[in-house]
């Protein structure tokens, strides 16, 4: 008998990604094999309450029945023809799109860093040809504790050394400033400034939420100075909050909107810059493409995610049950939690450091039963899917307090 044949199937399946798979991750100990709602069950037979929606890709569930059915539909007409020529699918979901976003046009790509380094390019452009700023001048002001991406031009701009050592050179034309301080962002822009990029609530830095007026001042500098005004919504957007975007709880329409994630569905990558005509006017045919941005497969599961944004039943659950899970967590602040914040259904939770390192908490609470992810060493993010119920919380957050009381029990929750 080899090892191989004495180890469980997560050890198997854990042994081979550890040997083929690049390293550029650290995953929990658990191996999905399939999922629905807001339930995910490993190759033993385990269920799992996924408390991170793989960072708001899937907040509308796993395989939602709604979304699914467009794409088995779509599956068997028609999924891919580049841009070479039109498909009956890619106009009707730019206009839903940007009529969601109250803009003019769509620029469909497929990741979300590739719509913040769409969008960067432009606003390059933009700064070239409508502002008058000298070529190869400009710069964009960015936020301290950013997360926009791990490209090699996101990267410049990030304070994330893990991201950054060993990936330079680096691409200049960047100015950080502390996010929520709107007078160091004032005193960053020049002439010479096109954008300012920002997450409307930072994400990976820990569900940081701006002072109220951080985000109004933002967009009425960027009017007075002649800047785009960029909101990465990536993550923060599309019913997670609570409200369509998250720019929404402030009053504010940023030039640019950046979305990903959600916006497909949870089935496959689908990102979008969406502005108005004068903005993204600027890009002629040659100058910026992509072979499977905008696919038809895309584009018809995205659509249908515009249409059950219209309805707005998301965004009034995320806000609702946002309410109850916000509150459930800081009922645990002094047993073991330090500070929560967030919106919606999008919380970051500080844990005590003398518990445990925030990875460490992960794997308890998988071991109960219940899916999140660390960040920043001490904190956890809690974004499940938006279809969770009450009931469902009830029983994340217990297995949390159970995690809490007592970090070295390995004892798991009976799930739901």
């Amino acid at each position: 008998m080899t090892v191989v044949d004495t180890m469980s199937s997560t050890e198997a399946a854990i042994a081979v990604d550890g040997r083929h798979v690049a390293h550029n991750y650290s995953p929990l100990p658990v191996v999905a094999t399939s999922a629905d709602g807001v339930w995910v069950t490993d190759v033993e037979g385990r269920r799992y309450l996924d408390c991170l929606a793989a960072y708001s890709a899937v907040n509308f569930g796993h395989r939602n029945p709604e979304i699914t059915a467009v794409a088995h539909a779509q599956l068997d007409s028609l999924t891919l023809v580049s841009r070479a020529f039109h498909s009956d699918r890619l106009g009707p979901f730019c206009q839903a799109l940007a009529e969601l976003c109250g803009k003019d046009m769509v620029l469909p790509m497929n990741s979300g860093a590739e719509a913040v380094e769409s969008g960067i390019k432009v606003a390059r452009k933009w700064g070239t040809d409508v502002k008058g700023v000298p070529a190869g001048q400009s710069n964009i002001v960015v936020a301290h504790n950013n997360f926009h991406g791990r490209t090699t031009t996101i990267i410049s701009f990030s304070d994330d050394e893990t991201a950054r050592r060993g990936f330079g050179p680096y691409t200049p034309g960047f100015r950080s400033v502390a996010f929520g301080d709107a007078d160091a962002l004032a005193a960053a822009i020049d002439d010479n400034t096109v954008a300012v990029l920002l997450e409307p609530i930072q994400g990976e830095a820990g569900i940081v939420v701006p002072p109220r007026d951080f985000l109004p001042r933002v967009r009425a500098l960027c009017t007075e100075r002649n800047v785009l005004m960029i909101a990465d919504e990536i993550q923060s957007g599309l019913a997670r909050t609570g409200r369509t975007f998250a720019c929404d709880h402030f009053g504010v329409v940023p030039d640019i909107y950046l979305l990903g994630k959600a916006l497909g569905g949870g089935v496959v990558p689908l990102s979008a810059v969406v502005a108005d005509r004068d903005v993204l006017g600027v890009l002629h045919p040659g100058e910026h493409g992509s072979t499977f941005g905008g696919n038809p497969l895309a584009a018809a599961i995205g659509t249908t995610v515009v249409a059950m944004l219209r309805r707005g039943e998301f965004q009034s659950r995320s806000a609702e049950l946002g309410d109850h899970l916000h509150a459930r967590l800081r009922a645990l602040i002094g047993s073991g939690v330090v500070a929560v914040r967030g919106m919606g259904l999008w919380a970051g939770v500080d844990i005590d450091p003398a518990l445990g390192t925030g990875k460490q908490i992960t794997v308890r609470l998988a071991e109960r039963g219940v899916l999140v992810k660390d960040t920043h060493g001490s904190t956890l993010r809690f974004a499940p899917p938006l279809v969770i119920t009450a009931a469902e919380i009830d029983w994340a957050i217990d297995q949390f307090a159970q995690v809490l009381a007592d970090p070295g029990s390995h004892l798991s929750g009976t799930a739901l």
